[in-house]
């Protein structure tokens, strides 16, 4: 895979015998091959490295660069693919089971479309559901629905181990781990040192693929393996999370995710279906449960990287010190991706959190964790600067000055902020967390969600919905 900028490729560190006398030389030739030239002139061919998903750093040099996102079943031709089959066997042509198909959009990639199009964020939306129905997908959904899942168990799982911290040891500052280029960092540079500390929590993307292959599916009759489940993400690493050993369903042989497509693919299916996003007509959103009205976008405070540091930090100091936070203020520290708060109880006790975006802020933390001098309780964590409205799979123009990418930026977070705000908990309905299931098999990354708490649905969920959330919520939203 190719770098962003040049032309070299991946190279996957090895381990080289040493051999004592004189060095030889390795030479590279124009079309990139690779030579070893010993002392006596000799020159031999040397073979190249096979790169895999497993060898992947997310070290953004490539997986995050938009010329080279060439992962297996990962790329909108997979999906036109799909499609194609579909209507082959509408008419006849096939004999195969249809595939129900459906997309899941994010609301960084949607900021990210309507920036590009001058559009509002509803427009955008609106938008988006006729172009992908034209196409042959049956729903269009808004992950911000499975992101408000991912909040409240975070907060649930934050204050389990700040409560039980003197029983269990619990490990502090508590990571984030719904950013995939920074979990597959910690896995591949700091190994079992840094697991315990990541948040058991699934990323959004990952729990609305098990809504989607679960819920979503059983409502309409059909198997996980029935559905094609597309999501649309700001970040290519994303591709990476889909493709995990940790999200495949082997009694179904089927992932969560199918197909991860960023959301400069997307503006470019619309050059290959001829069209402008601006002049697609609108049409109304799907549900997230059959039955229900028709959806309407909303989002919550804490910004475009998901507000885990917001809602958290909210929830634990109203639970904790029984003290209502409205703004935060966070104080910058070395740049604008690296910020502390601190929020103090009445008896003194304090609750520090921070946000650490990009890989150097990021080294910083887990350098002063190994180190034992790291001295917060959480730390929200992205790998991209500015975080995921400033994802690799955004959105920019291919000979844009620093000034033009940047004022592109603000207009994204401009618009991701533009809708209504409304608390998790009122999004999916009145919570009561269980402290006491939370379990760990230690067997699995602390990436998949290990948690089974109990949900109660409001009314934004219609009846049928609401007895099948009972019936199957533990193995919905988690991995048991």
């Amino acid at each position: 895979m190719k770098k962003a900028g040049n032309t070299k490729q991946c190279v996957k560190p090895l381990n080289i015998e040493k051999k004592t006398g004189k060095v030889g030389k390795i030479k590279i030739e124009d079309d990139g091959s690779y030579y070893e030239v010993s002392t006596s002139g000799e020159a031999n061919k040397l073979k190249k490295a096979k790169i895999t998903l497993n060898d992947c750093l997310a070290c953004s040099g490539c997986i995050t660069s938009a010329e080279s996102v060439l992962i297996s079943q990962q790329s909108s031709e997979e999906l036109y693919k799909v499609l194609e089959q579909n209507s082959a066997i509408q008419k006849g042509e096939q004999s195969a089971n249809e595939k129900l198909v459906i997309v899941s959009i994010s609301p960084q990639s949607r900021a990210s479309l309507a920036a590009n199009y001058k559009l509002s964020l509803e427009d955008t939306a609106k938008k988006l559901t006729a172009f992908f129905k034209g196409l042959g997908v049956a729903y269009i959904l808004d992950t911000t629905f499975s992101r408000n899942f991912s909040l409240i168990e975070s907060a649930q799982e934050f204050l389990h181990r700040y409560k039980t911290a003197n029983i269990k040891q619990s490990p502090f500052p508590m990571l984030t781990s719904a950013c995939p280029g920074w979990i597959c960092y910690a896995e591949k540079t700091h190994g079992s040192f840094i697991l315990p500390y990541i948040s058991t929590t699934k990323s959004p993307q990952q729990i609305m693929g098990s809504y989607v292959k679960d819920l979503f599916a059983n409502l309409h009759g059909k198997r996980p393996s029935d559905v094609y489940h597309v999501t649309v993400m700001p970040c290519y690493d994303k591709k990476l999370e889909a493709s995990r050993q940790d999200f495949y369903n082997d009694l179904y042989s089927t992932r969560d995710v199918d197909c991860v497509i960023s959301t400069d693919e997307v503006d470019k299916m619309f050059l290959k279906e001829n069209v402008l996003l601006a002049e697609i007509p609108s049409m109304e959103l799907d549900p997230i449960c059959p039955g229900d009205a028709p959806h309407e976008l909303v989002t919550h405070a804490g910004g475009g990287s998901g507000g885990f540091l917001n809602y958290i930090l909210r929830m634990a100091s109203k639970d904790l010190f029984g003290k209502d936070l409205e703004e935060l203020e966070l104080k910058t520290l070395r740049n604008n991706d690296s910020k502390e708060i601190t929020v103090t109880s009445e008896d003194g006790k304090e609750l520090k959190f921070a946000i650490a975006y990009g890989f150097r802020n990021i080294q910083n933390i887990v350098q002063k964790i190994k180190r034992g001098k790291c001295p917060y309780h959480f730390v929200e964590i992205m790998a991209c600067p500015s975080g995921c409205n400033n994802g690799g799979g955004q959105i920019r123009a291919a000979s844009a000055t620093q000034e033009m990418a940047k004022s592109t930026f603000l207009q994204v977070e401009e618009l991701y902020n533009s809708i209504d705000l409304i608390e998790p908990t009122e999004a999916v309905g009145p919570y009561q967390p269980t402290f006491g299931s939370y379990v760990s098999t230690g067997k699995v990354s602390p990436v998949v969600a290990l948690k089974k708490p109990p949900i109660y649905a409001s009314g934004h969920i219609c009846t049928y919905c609401l007895y099948q959330l009972f019936e199957i919520i533990s193995k919905l939203l988690f991995s048991a």
